[in-house]
């Protein structure tokens, strides 16, 4: 498997998404704001999320039209260049009612690579 392998970057999409979703069980929203750990961790996953997103090349994100491939790398540059501006109810949301179906549906992915 090269670095340059998409089933990389899948890989990295799928362990950063389980920890994201991990790291917020039995937490509720405010805690992101009280717990400044956790707001960088979620912020710095999803980032991680984002940018394996990106280098999966077009024509492989075309053979899986169930992601929402411009949202998540949307998202990444969203955080990076408005780190002073991140809404943490919206960061919220998306970890955890995004994440989880995106999990599943990157497990598909793998398991077929």
């Amino acid at each position: 498997m090269s670095k340059r392998d998409p089933l990389v970057f899948y890989q990295h999409m799928l362990d950063h998404s389980r920890e994201a979703v991990a790291l917020v069980q039995g937490k509720m929203r405010a805690d992101i704001d009280t717990e400044r750990l956790l707001n960088l961790a979620l912020v710095r996953l999803l980032e991680i999320i984002g940018e394996a997103a990106n280098r999966i090349s077009e024509e492989e994100q075309a053979r899986h039209p169930e992601i929402p491939w411009p949202q998540i790398v949307s998202l990444r540059n969203r955080l990076i260049h408005g780190y002073d501006s991140v809404d943490f109810d919206i960061l919220w949301q998306i970890v955890t009612e995004d994440l989880p179906p995106l999990i599943v549906s990157l497990e598909a992915i793998v398991s077929l690579k």
